[in-house]
């Protein structure tokens, strides 16, 4: 099974591709957008769904996504049609960082895809080209909340501890105007959802050819989690002007 199908099937039960519960996200958007009719880039969309939300809640709002996936950007369509909002929603299909607009942008999102641009200042500095003036930038990444084990720093990266990461980001002229740590309930939550719809789309499909791979890839990444990395990797997402 390609990594793309299956990342799909995994994030089915929840479409955000982030630890992150509903009353958070609105709550983030809610800080994004204080105007409610700015126009949005989200850098690395995937299905759009942080543009589908924000397109649904504040109907003053223009947007758009860039990202590599054809699949990806075929599913945003879909939804924002069946949404009732691809008025207002244009999406490119290119890497992120390669991305140039003629306009810039109240609002740039990039929200579990600073490894597009290589790091988070990267993906703060990709989110600043495109900026407009009093613009916000609302970006969320992973942090380590406990010392690591080498396997999980093999596994996810060398993230910093929170305060550094913070203040990399104040470092780099940014000024946090709000902030949201996934809580342990969210990122449970995420792990849970993914690596079930994973094992519950191959045990519904016994015959398919392949079931047994995401069976069996759905049964390593849960241990990965519950094992390496679950007790010391946390998520954060910053609204930064």
């Amino acid at each position: 099974m390609q990594r793309e199908e299956m990342s799909r099937i995994a994030h089915s039960g929840h479409p955000i591709k982030a630890p992150l519960g509903d009353d958070s996200v609105r709550d983030l958007l809610r800080h994004a957008l204080p105007r409610g009719d700015e126009r949005v880039l989200d850098l690395g969309c995937g299905s759009a769904e942080w543009l589908l939300r924000a397109l649904e809640t504040h109907p003053g709002v223009r947007a758009e996504g860039v990202d590599i996936s054809a699949d990806a950007l075929a599913q945003a369509r879909s939804a924002a049609k069946g949404r009732a909002v691809e008025g207002r929603l244009t999406l490119h299909q290119r890497p992120a960082a390669e991305f140039a607009a003629d306009e810039a942008f109240d609002l740039v999102i990039s929200v579990g895809a600073a490894h597009a641009f290589g790091g988070l200042l990267p993906t703060l500095a990709a989110a600043r080209a495109h900026l407009a003036p009093g613009g916000r930038v609302l970006v969320g990444d992973g942090f380590w909340g406990q010392d690591p084990s080498p396997e999980a720093i093999d596994m996810l990266g060398d993230l910093a501890p929170l305060a550094d990461t913070v203040e990399q980001v104040t470092g780099d002229g940014w000024t946090p105007v709000h902030g949201h740590i996934s809580t342990r309930q969210e990122l449970d939550a995420y792990e849970w959802a993914c690596w079930g719809s994973l094992a519950g789309w191959a045990l519904d499909r016994p015959e398919h050819p392949d079931s047994a791979e995401a069976l069996a890839t759905a049964g390593l990444r849960r241990t990965e989690w519950l094992r390496t990395y679950r007790d010391c990797f946390g998520f954060v997402c910053l609204v930064l002007r």
